[in-house]
C-alpha cells in the first residue's frame, strides 16, 4: 500500500504540482474550494500549479483563464493551454486534418459502444471534446458494474484505440499519447525545458493517473485511489487520509509546510 502522506519528511527541489481534477480535486462531483485556495497558496511560495485532467478542450479553456493555475493539461494529455502575455495559448498533440479523420472514426465507434454495453451514455461533456471519445459509467448515469467498465474497455481495444479508466468515464483516443505525454510537453512548450519528475509532485485517484504515479517519486493519491489499485501496476508513493478534494487539501498543506521558505520556479 501507498505510504501515509504524514510520513513525507522531504520535499527538496520542488518547482511544481500536477494534479488531476475529477476526484482528486472533487468530491461527489463538487469542487472543494479549500482545493483553490490551496492551488493559490501553492503559487504564492512560487510553485508552478497544473491540473492534469480526462475533462475536454472547452472546460482546459475555461480553467486556463479562471483558476489559480499556470496552465492545464487536458484529455489525458492530447492537449495543454495557459495564458501568456494576457492571451490564451493552446496547443494540440494532433494537427487539426488529423483531429478531424479521428474524430470520425470515434462518432463510429461511439454508436457501437452504445449498442454493445448498456446502460452506458457518452458523457455530458463530450460535445466540448477535440481528441477523445468519453463514455460514462457512473457521473450522470446509474453506476455500472465492474464486468460493464471492462466490456468498454474491450470495444475501445478491439477497435485499436488507446483507453484509460477514470473515476467516473472510460476515455478513447486514437493515437499514441497519455498524461505523463502532456506533462512533458506542457513543461517544454509553457517553461521551455525538459520535465524533471523528480521536481514535481503528483495528486491523483484512478487507474488513467497510472502514467503519472509511476514517473513521479512524489505521486500522491487521495484516499478513494485505493478502489483503483487492483486496475494498477504502478501505485502512488504516498496517500492522504481523506478522499477527494480533501485529500488534496491535506496533501497540499504537508507540501506547502515543507517546501516553506525555499526558492520556486515560476
Amino acid at each position: 500500500m501507498p505510504a501515509p502522506i504524514a510520513d513525507l519528511r522531504a520535499v527538496d527541489g520542488l518547482v511544481g504540482v500536477f494534479c488531476d481534477i475529477d476526484d482528486t480535486l472533487t468530491h461527489h462531483g463538487r469542487l472543494n474550494p479549500r482545493a483553490l485556495l490551496a492551488m493559490e497558496a501553492a503559487q504564492a511560495q512560487g510553485l508552478r500549479v497544473v491540473p492534469i485532467t480526462g475533462r475536454p478542450a472547452g472546460w482546459v479553456d475555461h480553467i486556463a483563464r479562471m483558476w489559480p493555475v499556470d496552465g492545464v493539461v487536458g484529455e489525458n494529455g492530447g492537449l495543454w493551454f495557459w495564458m501568456g502575455e494576457g492571451k490564451l495559448q493552446r496547443r494540440f498533440l494532433q494537427d487539426e486534418p488529423t483531429r478531424a479523420a479521428n474524430r470520425a472514426r470515434l462518432d463510429a465507434l461511439a454508436e457501437q459502444m452504445l449498442r454493445a454495453v448498456p446502460g452506458c451514455a457518452l458523457a455530458s461533456d463530450q460535445g466540448y471534446r477535440a481528441l477523445d471519445l468519453a463514455v460514462d459509467f457512473c457521473e450522470d448515469v446509474p453506476p455500472l458494474p465492474p464486468s460493464a467498465i471492462d466490456e468498454i474497455v474491450r470495444v475501445f481495444a478491439e477497435a485499436g484505440a488507446t483507453c484509460k479508466v477514470s473515476s467516473i468515464h472510460v476515455n478513447g483516443w486514437f493515437g499514441a499519447f497519455d498524461k505523463l505525454t502532456g506533462a512533458r510537453r506542457f513543461v517544454a512548450d509553457r517553461y521551455g525545458e525538459a520535465l524533471d519528475p523528480s521536481r514535481w509532485a503528483f495528486f491523483g485517484d484512478s487507474a488513467n493517473d497510472e502514467p503519472l504515479f509511476g514517473a513521479f517519486p512524489l505521486s500522491i493519491g487521495v484516499a478513494n485511489v485505493t478502489a483503483f489499485l487492483p486496475r494498477m501496476k504502478a501505485w502512488p508513493t504516498w496517500i492522504t487520509p481523506s478522499p477527494g478534494g480533501d485529500g488534496f487539501v491535506e496533501g497540499m498543506e504537508k507540501l506547502l509546510g515543507l517546501h516553506q521558505g525555499r526558492p520556486g520556479a515560476r
